[in-house]
C-alpha cells in the first residue's frame, strides 16, 4: 500500500493505549452479557455448568487474543484480520473473510447489538415493542423496534464519518461508564442483593445437568449428561462467545493507532482480560440474587428464576430484585448505553476492512477512499446500508447463530496462520511472539474446532450455521467471476 502525498486525505495516528483498551472493552461488552446467560441456563440447567460455559469461553477468548497479538504486531495495517488471512494464505483466503465479514460477521453482531438496544429502549418507552407493528407485507412484518435499530446504525455511522477523533472520544466517554456501572453492579449484587434462598437452591447441587424448555415451548425437562453434554455446552456457547467478541477489532484500525507493533497486543491483552473477570463475576452475582430455574409462568422474578426472566432480560431482573422497579429502569440506561458503545467501536473497526480489501483490488474500488476527516466514509455507509438490512429479520437469536459460526472458524484459521508464517517466513520480524506457542494457540485451535463442529451439527444450530457456511461460500465464485473486474477498477 503506497503513502498517501500530504495533501491527500490519510489515516491518523489518533489513538493510544487508553482508547485502544477503551474499543477493545467497549466493542465486547454490548448486549450478550445482560441476556444470554438465560438461555445457557436453558440449556444446561446448573449453576456449575453455566459457571463452566463462562469460565470455558474465557479460556478460549484468551488464548485467542494473546495468540493473535503476534500477528497483529507484524501487520500493524489497516484491515487487521484480512491482512493476517493475506499474509499466512493468500488473496483467496483474504477475499473470503472479508466477504463473510460484511455479509454476515461484522454487520450481522452490529444489527444483533442495534436490535438488542432497541429492545432495552421498550423498558422504559413502551412504544418500541416487537410487537408494535408499523406495517406488514405478506408475512414481513416491520415493528417499531426493527426502526429503532436502524435510526441507531445510521446515526453512529455519520458520527464516525466525521473523524476518528469522534469515534474515539464517544468510544472512551461510554466505554468507561459501562465498566464503572459494570463494577457498581458487582458490589451492589453482593452488598445489597445477595438471596440465601437462590444460594442454597443454586449451590446444593452444582452438577446435575437437564435441558429446559424455551419460552412458550412445550417440552418436558430432560436430564444430559456424557457426549448430550458436550454438546449443550456448546450450543450454550453460542451466546457467551458473542458475548466476549469483538476483541480483534481494534487490529481493523492498525494504521490510525500509535506505537501500533506493542498497543496492538497490550491493549487486546488487558482489554480481553478485563472483560473476562467482568463476565465471570457477574455470572457468579446473578446466582446470588437469582434462583437458577424456575416456570415462565410464574408472576415473581424470583419465581421465573435466572432461565425464565423477562425476555431473557436477566441482568434487568438481578436490577429490580436489587434495587425495585428503579434497578430496572437503571439497567435499561446502562444497556442502552453499552449496546450503543458497543456498536460505535465495531461500526468504526469493521468499515477499514473493507477498505483494505478494495486498495488490494478485491472489493467495490469505490470504497478505497477516504473522506475529509481520513476515515473511510464509502465504505462505513456501505457497511450501515447492509446491517440496517440484516435488522429486518429481528432476531437477535437467529442473527447469533448465523454470526458466531463464521466468526470461530475465521479465528481458527487465522490462529493456525501463526503456525503457517513460523514456518514461511521465520526470519520475519516479530515484536511478540504469542505466549505459550505451539500450546496455548494449539489449544485455541482444538477448542475452537470442537466449537464449530458441535454448531454445524448440533440440531438447533445446524441450520443457521450451514447457512453461514454457504453465505462463505459463495463467496468463491464471486472472487474468481469479479476478482479482476474489481482489481481492474482499485484505486
Amino acid at each position: 500500500m503506497t503513502e498517501p502525498q500530504p495533501d491527500q486525505p490519510h489515516f491518523k495516528r489518533a489513538i493510544n493505549l487508553f482508547d485502544a483498551i477503551m474499543l477493545v472493552t467497549g466493542s465486547m461488552i454490548g448486549s450478550g452479557i445482560f441476556i444470554v446467560s438465560a438461555d445457557i441456563s436453558r440449556k444446561v440447567g446448573s449453576a456449575g455448568w453455566l459457571l463452566v460455559v463462562w469460565l470455558l469461553t474465557g479460556v478460549i477468548t484468551m488464548a485467542g487474543a494473546i495468540s493473535y497479538g503476534e500477528l497483529a504486531s507484524m501487520f500493524p495495517k489497516v484491515g487487521g484480520q484480512y491482512v493476517y488471512l493475506r499474509e499466512a494464505f493468500g488473496r483467496l483466503t483474504a477475499f473470503l473473510y472479508g466477504w463473510t465479514l460484511f455479509l454476515v460477521i461484522q454487520t450481522g453482531v452490529i444489527a444483533a447489538v442495534a436490535v438488542a438496544f432497541a429492545k432495552f429502549t421498550g423498558v422504559l418507552v413502551p412504544w418500541f415493542s416487537v410487537q408494535h407493528i408499523l406495517f406488514n407485507v405478506g408475512a414481513f412484518e416491520f415493528s417499531t423496534v426493527q426502526l429503532l435499530a436502524i435510526a441507531l446504525i445510521v446515526g453512529i455511522t455519520a458520527l464516525n464519518a466525521q473523524g476518528v477523533k469522534t469515534g474515539k472520544l464517544i468510544q472512551n466517554v461510554l466505554g468507561s461508564t459501562k465498566l464503572v456501572a459494570l463494577g457498581l453492579l458487582i458490589v451492589l449484587g453482593v452488598v445489597l442483593g445477595m438471596n440465601a434462598e437462590a444460594i442454597a437452591a443454586n449451590f446444593q447441587d452444582l452438577w446435575s445437568a437437564s435441558r429446559h424448555a424455551a419460552p412458550g415451548v412445550v417440552a418436558p425437562t430432560v436430564p444430559i449428561s456424557g457426549t448430550t453434554l458436550v454438546v449443550a455446552i456448546g450450543m450454550a456457547m453460542t451466546g457467551s462467545l458473542f458475548s466476549s467478541d469483538s476483541w480483534n477489532n481494534i487490529g481493523f484500525a492498525g494504521e490510525e493507532i500509535q506505537n501500533p507493533e506493542r498497543t496492538l497486543v497490550r491493549s487486546m491483552a488487558i482489554g480481553t482480560a478485563i472483560v473476562t473477570a467482568l463476565y465471570i463475576l457477574i455470572n457468579v452475582v446473578y446466582l446470588l440474587v437469582l434462583p437458577l430455574n424456575g416456570s415462565p409462568d410464574a408472576a415473581t422474578i424470583a419465581g421465573r428464576g435466572i432461565m425464565y426472566a423477562t425476555d431473557d432480560r436477566v441482568a434487568t431482573a438481578v436490577a429490580e430484585s436489587v434495587l425495585d422497579r428503579a434497578g430496572a429502569y437503571v439497567m435499561a440506561v446502562l444497556i442502552m448505553l453499552s449496546t450503543f458503545g458497543a456498536n460505535n467501536g465495531i461500526i468504526l473497526s469493521g468499515a477499514r476492512a473493507y477498505f483494505a480489501m478494495a486498495k488490494d483490488g478485491l472489493f467495490f474500488p469505490g470504497l478505497a477512499r477516504l473522506n475529509g476527516a481520513g476515515v473511510p466514509s464509502r465504505a462505513l455507509w456501505a457497511q450501515c446500508l447492509w446491517a440496517c438490512l440484516l435488522c429486518l429479520s429481528g432476531k437477535y437469536g437467529q442473527l447469533l447463530d448465523y454470526v458466531m459460526f463464521s466468526v470461530i472458524l475465521f479465528y481458527v484459521v487465522t490462529i493456525i496462520g501463526i503456525f503457517v508464517l513460523r514456518r514461511t517466513r521465520p526470519e520475519a520480524p516479530r515484536p511478540y511472539r504469542a505466549w505459550g506457542y505451539p500450546l496455548v494457540p494449539g489449544l485455541y485451535v482444538l477448542l475452537a474446532s470442537t466449537f464449530c463442529i458441535i454448531l454445524l451439527f448440533a440440531p438447533d444450530t445446524a441450520e443457521f450455521s450451514r447457512r453461514g457456511l454457504g453465505l462463505m461460500a459463495l463467496g468463491l465464485p464471486v472472487y474468481f467471476l469479479f476478482g479482476r473486474k474489481f482489481s481492474g477498477k482499485a484505486a
